[in-house]
């Protein structure tokens, strides 16, 4: 049975103490009566043990007077009322700095801030619960305990006069982000003529001279408290417009985290107004103390703060992204060979571009230098297949997958599942399609570069060592499937480098800059610098994927060598291009080595990993975007197994039904 930490507590709260003494006394006490089994009755059990313990002791009660005496006159919390649990950074990244610094680096004791207190004592969800289901005898034994006696009353400010400069510090953030240039440019013009921020510091001190002059009590203060709510709300409506420009002229996560600072900044300045003007003062600074303590806990999360303020962005790169993966989707014969061509195309370059990587490994260069020469390799020739207009198999999941969950929008209208489940059959027979012609070429392609390089007494493309090492390394029971899944990671991760840089594009408005930059209108002419932006405007988001998708396979594996994971990449056709330069230079023998076959088998399964990571990740991040709930996504699971069961043939070719 585990030993009552209460007697203990209560004969440390007898013995002078320190600040930093007794903070961490407050931090055991808070503690113990959280307790680990985050059950909300037994904590408040544990909470009616210490509170009596303390009300029917003289001694004890005498002991408690003097510790609270003391740690209300050496603390503030107008901070802890102002800031707990809102960022206390006026920047996103700098926010987020702050976080992981703060999961590494605890706070101290020795500190005369309440709200640092509050993040010392690190209160978690379950507290806000047994705070706000405290029953009301609690309730009173407890206010009855916090209130001094008269020898004992603090020489700082009463509580109203705390709240007030908590308010007045709350409306001058809510001031400070209305008047930010980023935010305040961005708004509209009838919200910038209504004014509604320099209005706010006029009503506010009309409220503080109401509450002074008056008393809460009065008419006058109620008259101002609610003038006060409507500048705000009034304040919250302008920051509102910001979202449209947003969402035209592209997503800033910096704005969006001011915007959602202010926003709480306001919720917190009426809660504040809410508990000032309140009859019940005690019971509304508790319930204001449950919501601290589950906005401390929110506060100090990375993972809600990345999610909070990046899902703005995530839903503009889904629609985009959605938007180029309809071009990647075929819906009838015709649109279907068309893929199959553009593929053969694409598998066509890959095989120079295999015959090119293994030209870069003669130069000898060193790890990191052959990695980066390899990226740039691999760049080039994708940047060639989006200029001729063909396509790389691999490329398309991480698009059409936001394609895919932009048809849920309409899942509820009658036929909206199947409709959805027919999508799904279409994109898998267009990735079928394409992977087919990806290689299908580049086979017949690396084996045409070799047959010509032994016409001309050159070297091979491969020696036998390399050739033996190639498979060796696809081969199907060694880490092949492991490397394929981690390459569709990379495939995903291009296509959101590639959203990325297309919003920062267009919110930046770089193509203007382009097209009006003095220095390149004197070089290239007026006529050609507008048209290089206008393209760049319509390209940006293809580049930024093929270049940095071509950097994440050359470069990656050489950064994880240097730490040792030993990580590579397996795309599917580079990898067929080179067993197929491997084969040509071990000749025919080689079909009969069991090698060989093991390679083709690891092959066939580094295509599906390849599509499928990808395709399940970027499909994720637009269910997250699209907001799909549970129960949807159970119903077309159901359907689709239906079709699967029905008609699997809809999944490989184009029924009679879609041919036209």
């Amino acid at each position: 049975m585990p030993k009552d930490r209460l007697p203990a507590l209560l004969e440390r709260l007898q013995e002078p103490q320190t600040l930093a003494e007794r903070h961490l006394w407050l931090h055991e006490a808070w503690h113990w009566i959280s307790g680990r089994d985050d059950q909300v009755n037994a904590s408040l059990q544990r909470l009616d043990r210490l509170t009596l313990a303390i009300t029917n002791e003289p001694i004890l009660l005498l002991a408690w007077q003097h510790w609270w005496h003391r740690f209300v006159t050496s603390t503030d919390a107008t901070a802890l009322l102002a800031d707990l649990g809102l960022a206390s950074r006026q920047a996103f990244w700098s926010e987020l700095i702050r976080r992981v610094r703060g999961r590494w680096f605890p706070a101290t004791p020795d500190t005369r801030e309440l709200d640092a207190l509050f993040d010392f004592l690190r209160p978690r969800p379950h507290d806000a619960r047994w705070l706000t289901q405290m029953p009301e005898s609690t309730q009173a034994r407890l206010v009855q305990l916090l209130q001094l006696p008269s020898e004992l009353e603090p020489e700082p400010a009463t509580l109203q006069a705390q709240l007030l400069d908590a308010l007045t510090y709350c409306i001058s953030q809510i001031n400070a982000a209305g008047f930010a240039a980023e935010v305040r440019s961005r708004m509209s013009e009838d919200a910038q003529s209504r004014r509604a921020f320099h209005e706010l510091n006029p009503v506010l001190q009309q409220l503080r001279n109401a509450v002074l002059d008056h008393g809460t009590d009065s008419a006058a203060c109620a008259l101002a408290a609610d003038s006060l709510r409507q500048q705000l709300d009034a304040c919250r409506n302008a920051a509102y417009t910001v979202y449209a420009h947003l969402q035209e002229n592209g997503i800033s996560v910096g704005i969006v985290f001011q915007l959602r600072q202010m926003r709480r900044r306001i919720i917190r300045s009426k809660q504040l107004i809410d508990v000032l003007m309140s009859a019940d003062r005690p019971s509304a600074m508790l319930d204001l103390l449950a919501q601290l303590v589950q906005q401390s806990h929110d506060a100090r999360s990375v993972r809600n703060l990345w999610r909070s303020n990046s899902h703005m962005l995530a839903e503009k790169m889904v629609e985009r992204s959605a938007e180029s993966g309809e071009h990647y989707i075929t819906r009838n014969l015709r649109e279907y060979l068309g893929m199959l061509g553009a593929a053969a195309g694409g598998g066509a370059v890959l095989g120079l571009a295999t015959w090119s990587k293994f030209g870069l490994y003669a130069l000898s260069l060193s790890p990191f230098w052959l990695g980066l020469s390899t990226g740039l390799n691999y760049a080039f020739w994708f940047v060639l297949i989006m200029a001729l207009h063909w396509t790389v198999a691999t490329k398309q999941p991480a698009v059409t997958a936001p394609a895919m969950a932009h048809k849920l929008k309409h899942i509820e209208e009658q036929g909206g599942i199947q409709g959805f489940v027919d999508e799904i059959s279409h994109l898998i027979r267009s990735q079928a399609a394409a992977i087919s012609g990806n290689v299908l070429a580049v086979i017949p392609v690396v084996a045409l570069i070799s047959a010509l390089l032994g016409a001309h007494g050159d070297p091979a493309m491969v020696d036998t060592a390399t050739a033996k090492h190639v498979l060796h390394d696809l081969h199907l029971l060694g880490p092949t499937a492991i490397f394929a899944a981690f390459t569709g990671v990379l495939l995903f991760a291009s296509s959101m480098i590639a959203g990325w840089v297309e919003n920062a594009f267009v919110l930046n408005k770089w193509h203007s800059a382009i097209r009006y930059h003095p220095r390149l209108r004197s070089w290239l002419g007026a006529q050609r610098a507008e048209r290089l932006g206008d393209y760049l405007m319509t390209h940006v988001s293809s580049l930024a994927a093929n270049i940095s998708l071509g950097l994440l396979l050359g470069l990656t594996p050489a950064f994880m060598a240097f730490f040792g994971l030993g990580m590579e990449v397996r795309h599917v056709t580079l990898s067929a291009g080179q067993l197929t330069a491997a084969v040509w230079t071990l000749g025919w023998p080689v079909f009969q080595s069991p090698d060989f076959w093991w390679a083709v088998a690891g092959l066939a399964v580094v295509g599906p990993l390849n599509l499928g990571v990808s395709f399940y990740l970027a499909f994720r991040i637009a269910l997250a975007a699209q907001s799909v709930n549970t129960r949807d996504r159970n119903r077309i699971r159901q359907t689709l197994w239906g079709r699967v069961r029905e008609r699997p043939l809809s999944f490989i070719w184009p029924t009679r039904s879609s041919t036209l």
